[in-house]
């Protein structure tokens, strides 16, 4: 794998600022990579499809396409009834216990995606060992959230190396499959945006060439350009991502918040207004995220009075 270790130790920064670096790149790519996911009518293989189980496939089209959280949430408790042998339905419900601040459950779900994954590899030893690396992933950032950087980062160090580890297996078995290098395109990627010395346009190729469904690796791409401050190229990505899933509100978030970064106050507010439509079906954390920043943005209040919005929110979920 190109972002590696032998290039994250010839950095120039210094030895602090890395460790700093790594871990809250750790922290990004493993929520991210909590949040990706195949199903059983794959939407990333147009041949030699991975069928995983029909409850999964409405649990991963309820989230990340509709931005259904609520619903998406009740199709993975089916999905650990009938398909628990999936490593993905045990990594998107280590996303929900990460977004709810459950670190407990996330090391349960951490160890299970991990345990999933490892038995997959007999069978399937591409997604086997892509899942094996999200586990890995998760396993971090348990570490870095409950241990404090200073304590986790040299045992997350080990663990970056067996997660690079794994997806250089999995590429071994076919490089240019479409999950594999979408999971692999938003970890390199967010990497590359938290780490001065790498270069986020591999990444954001990567996700360009091979990375589908396409409404999620224009997600991702939209949020490589945001942080690294171009707006332009991230309002491009973003409004192609909503072209494939044009009801989600997490992409009139993600709108909002570039319309806000390019000083368009007005635009940006709209936005956020379409998002809060649907802010029901998403969890609290994000909700009230979205609250705070409407209210920032509007200039019409304190503050001290959009702190007293996002916490009289009242999440559903």
């Amino acid at each position: 794998m190109a972002l590696n270790l032998l290039t994250f130790l010839r950095s120039t920064r210094s030895l602090a600022g890395r460790r700093g670096a790594i871990a809250t790149a750790t922290l990004a790519v493993s929520l991210s990579l909590s949040n990706l996911a195949a199903f059983a009518g794959d939407p990333f293989r147009t041949s030699a499809p991975h069928a995983i189980g029909d409850s999964t496939e409405a649990a991963f089209e309820a989230i990340f396409k509709e931005g259904d959280y609520a619903e998406g949430k009740a199709y993975l408790a089916a999905a650990e009834a009938s398909e628990t042998e999936e490593p993905m339905v045990h990594a998107m419900l280590a996303s929900f216990a990460y977004l709810d601040g459950d670190w407990d459950e996330l090391a349960v779900r951490a160890d299970l995606t991990h345990e999933k994954a490892t038995a997959l590899i007999e069978t399937d030893p591409l997604r086997g060992n892509l899942y094996s690396a999200v586990g890995i992933f998760l396993q971090g950032a348990h570490r870095l959230k409950t241990q404090g950087v200073a304590r986790s980062t040299p045992a997350v160090l080990g663990m970056l190396q067996q997660v690079f580890s794994h997806l250089d297996r999995a590429e071994r078995v076919s490089s240019n499959d479409p999950e594999l290098n979408l999971i692999k395109g938003y970890m390199d990627l967010m990497l590359a945006v938290n780490l001065p010395f790498a270069d986020p346009e591999q990444a954001i190729n990567r996700l360009e060439t091979y990375g589908s469904p396409t409404y999620l690796s224009h997600r991702g791409i939209a949020l490589g350009y945001r942080d690294l401050g171009e707006y332009d190229k991230a309002m491009e990505a973003v409004d192609a991502a909503i072209q494939g899933a044009p009801n989600n509100p997490e992409l009139f978030y993600l709108k909002a918040q570039l319309y806000s970064r390019q000083g368009q106050k007005a635009k940006s507010v709209e936005m956020y207004d379409k998002a809060i439509e649907s802010i029901d079906q998403l969890p609290g954390s994000i909700a009230r995220r979205i609250i705070w920043e409407r209210c920032m943005t509007s200039g019409q209040f304190t503050a001290n009075e959009c702190v007293t919005q996002r916490d009289s929110f009242e999440p559903t979920m």
